[in-house]
């Protein structure tokens, strides 16, 4: 059976930047979906802020295994209780794959439980990523570390939960560092979050970030069976 992935963007940057426009004329979800579209076993369908339902409808969260998420400007448009399907699809299995500026995802906050406040820089800076857990799925193919010539920056303390695996840290041009690769778990659900992707540049046509991704919407999907037992039950004392 094919992994269903659902990518999830705010859409917003494209229509009302030129640059971005021009880095992504059909929006950085269209690029994205192209891209792990190429993977046969990988069946890909976007959504969108400004959809009815942000997109995201009963039946295509019921139909999604893995989704990635980038959210930005628009993070607190997002409807609570869309947000709390989410949640639910996560914690029975779905896994989350957010990037970059869905650190401040409602999701990923809910998720988390923490502020998922960072420091921030944008100021044209080299970015290289180093591979902190080789052999790791999520950087399968990916040399010891890569390069992006142009990137925001993204600095620590990240304010989030001490993850699960950590796979991958930033080093910027400017001296800081970030943990730019982190794992963690939520009930039988899977969530990575991956730092690189700022609208002004063109991060999602490189293939060393192209590769993580699609590497990860295949280490996200959820394992046969493995979901959350439902409510919370009084079981009668004794097995029989």
């Amino acid at each position: 059976m094919p992994i269903r992935v659902t990518i999830w963007h705010e859409y917003r940057h494209e229509k009302t930047n030129e640059n971005v426009r021009k880095l992504y004329p059909e929006g950085m979800h269209v690029t994205l979906a192209k891209h792990l579209s190429q993977s046969a076993d990988l069946q890909v369908r976007t959504a969108t802020l400004d959809e009815p339902d942000h997109g995201l409808s009963d039946d295509v969260l019921k139909a999604t295994d893995v989704m990635l998420w980038w959210g930005h400007g628009a993070n607190g448009e997002v409807r609570d209780d869309i947000v709390d399907k989410v949640q639910k699809r996560v914690l029975e299995g779905m896994g989350l794959v957010v990037l970059h500026s869905g650190h401040h995802a409602k999701i990923f906050k809910r998720l988390m439980g923490t502020t998922c406040n960072l420091k921030w820089r944008e100021a044209d800076e080299r970015e290289i990523l180093w591979v902190t857990k080789p052999g790791h799925p999520i950087t399968a193919g990916i040399d010891d570390h890569f390069s992006l010539e142009r990137e925001e920056m993204y600095g620590e303390y990240f304010d989030v939960p001490e993850p699960m695996e950590t796979i991958l840290i930033s080093s910027f041009a400017g001296g800081e560092v970030f943990r730019s690769g982190m794992t963690w778990t939520r009930g039988a659900g899977k969530i990575f979050y991956f730092r690189p992707g700022h609208e002004s540049y063109p991060t999602y046509h490189d293939p060393n970030v192209l590769q993580v991704i699609t590497n990860a919407a295949h280490w996200a999907a959820p394992a046969a069976g493995g979901v959350v037992p439902p409510g919370c039950p009084n079981p009668k004392l004794g097995w029989a």
